[in-house]
């Protein structure tokens, strides 16, 4: 293996690990991306935009309260004061690195509303293409840097120990070629897990890489249970599935099904601005009784909706829907991991020279569910704090040793030669889906995790996308298991009801590689 000397490693190349990334400057920093930079982050992805209280009815505490309502009941209160209380200087620096940021005809930003949110306080691009213009503006500006070099076409697939601290990463080119890079600090900030379910909204790079790296490496892992289902992805047969954004709904487009019934009245006080989890839920009983929903923007938006919503009004045409006039079809779909690493207010994790940041992480902002809107400022706020802790050079990790739960290895069983990777990817999302999805109970996590232990033996020493899937697959579904009541995006038919005695956040450790 080469080595290149480096003072940090940063995997991953979203808005959270690039934001790391500018502000770790003027140290030599190298970003290890999946693809091509820009290619293949769930940022670009992101439609909604970045929630702050910046209106002048608002205020960092009512977002606050927002966002605590929203984690039902297990947010860490520190962490979400200083999610909420940073998110105005966030946008004024993305404002000053040049990020074009919808206005009003007074030249004031333009605040929308999405569900769950007492305010108008989410600040967007290009309508619904936030994320795609906030990663342009960081990659334009790390591509300024001469002290950031970035490796494209890289997967990185372990953490290099020594003594017990982390000291580098381990990864492999597109070309097969393996590498492995030093330095005093790591940051992983890799995305999500959406690969992981049939239905998703997230790209196919997001295999939990940086999650299962860590979990391999001994880190604490926390909030695994937690997994939030969009509830409106555009059901038009592809995969990953287009993301209908939650300012739609915000706009006041309604939900229906084929009967013409407006179902979400008498779900919940806030109709279609309800909680995520609660919509998803809905949407997917519906489906399950054989209904079909559909999503009504023809009154809210009509003649307005090419130019309120511009990428979901293009996906829309080309699977041959007029949202101005038709009814856009809508199912759940696996959207956000709230859980990941366990980090601390500065993005430490519990292993040495160490952090994590964005979706990777859990910082316990997010709770049992994710407020609409605040993944993007998690990112670029704890991306920013991960820089400048590790600037100040702070190496005495945290150890986040509490309430940890072993998680038991995978089985090792027979091989199954028959299973080819495909099948076995195949395998992995339905019972993911099927059993690890809105809805679980004892009886289909425990069918869930026989399969991921029938698959463990053939296919979790491989180098692809399937190790890391196995051992997030498996961190979730015993996660969900241990987890006996239903909160927030975690909802057990068996355990319908909220327990107090669960009402903190989970921790967990991979005890032995898979």
């Amino acid at each position: 293996m080469e080595s290149k000397p480096s003072d940090a490693i940063v995997v991953g190349a979203g808005i959270a690990g690039l934001i790391a990334a500018l502000k770790l400057q003027p140290a030599r920093v190298t970003v290890l991306c999946k693809t091509r930079l820009g290619v293949g982050a769930a940022t670009d992805w992101a439609q909604g935009g970045i929630a702050a209280a910046i209106g002048k009815d608002d205020s960092p505490s009512l977002h606050a309260i927002d966002t605590q309502l929203a984690g039902a009941g297990i947010s860490d209160r520190k962490i979400v004061d200083i999610l909420t209380h940073d998110a105005p200087a966030q946008v004024e620096e993305l404002l000053a690195l040049g990020a074009a940021f919808d206005r009003t005809a007074g030249g004031e930003l333009a605040l929308g509303r999405e569900a769950a949110h007492q305010r108008r306080r989410i600040v967007k691009a290009g309508g619904d293409a936030t994320g795609h213009e906030i990663l342009k503006t960081l990659i334009g500006a790390v591509r300024d840097h001469p002290s950031i070099d970035v490796v494209e076409d890289v997967t990185a697939l372990d953490l290099v120990l020594e003594e017990e601290c982390v000291c580098g990463v381990r990864a492999i080119r597109s070309a097969g070629v393996p590498f492995e890079l030093r330095a005093a600090a790591v940051v992983l900030a890799t995305g999500g897990v959406g690969r992981l379910y049939r239905y998703t909204t997230n790209p196919v790079e997001a295999t939990g890489d940086g999650i299962a790296m860590a979990a391999r490496a001994g880190a604490l892992l926390a909030d695994m249970e937690f997994v939030q289902f969009h509830p409106t992805a555009l059901a038009i047969g592809r995969d990953p599935m287009p993301l209908v954004t939650e300012a739609v709904r915000g706009e006041g487009a309604t939900l229906v099904n084929d009967l013409g019934e407006r179902f979400m009245l008498s779900i919940h006080r806030d109709a279609e601005l309800a909680p995520r989890d609660v919509v998803a839920r809905a949407i997917f009983e519906q489906l399950q009784h054989g209904r079909t929903v559909g999503l009504d923007a023809r009154e809210a938006l009509g003649a307005r909706f090419p130019d309120a919503f511009p990428t979901v009004f293009r996906f829309c045409m080309e699977a041959g829907i007029d949202p101005r006039v038709q009814n856009i079809p809508v199912a759940p779909a696996a959207h956000y991991l709230m859980g990941g690493i366990a980090v601390d207010e500065w993005g430490r994790t519990s292993l040495q020279h160490l952090w994590a940041c964005g979706e990777t992480s859990a910082t316990g902002v997010h709770g049992a569910n994710r407020l609409a809107s605040n993944s993007l400022l998690e990112a670029l706020v704890y991306g920013s704090r991960v820089a400048v802790d590790i600037g100040n050079a702070h190496r005495n990790v945290k150890v986040l040793a509490r309430d940890a739960r072993p998680v038991a290895p995978p089985a090792r069983r027979r091989r199954d030669p028959q299973t080819t990777a495909a099948q076995a990817l195949s395998d992995i999302r339905n019972v993911m889906y099927s059993n690890v999805g809105l809805v679980r109970d004892e009886a289909g996590l425990r069918a869930a995790l026989a399969r991921l232990d029938d698959l463990a033996p053939e296919f979790g020493d491989s180098l692809g996308e399937l190790r890391s899937l196995l051992v997030v697959g498996r961190l979730i579904a015993e996660a969900a298991l241990a987890r006996r009541e239903s909160r927030g995006s975690h909802y057990r038919s068996d355990y319908p009801q909220t327990n107090e005695a669960f009402a903190k956040r989970s921790f967990t450790r991979l005890r032995s590689v898979a």
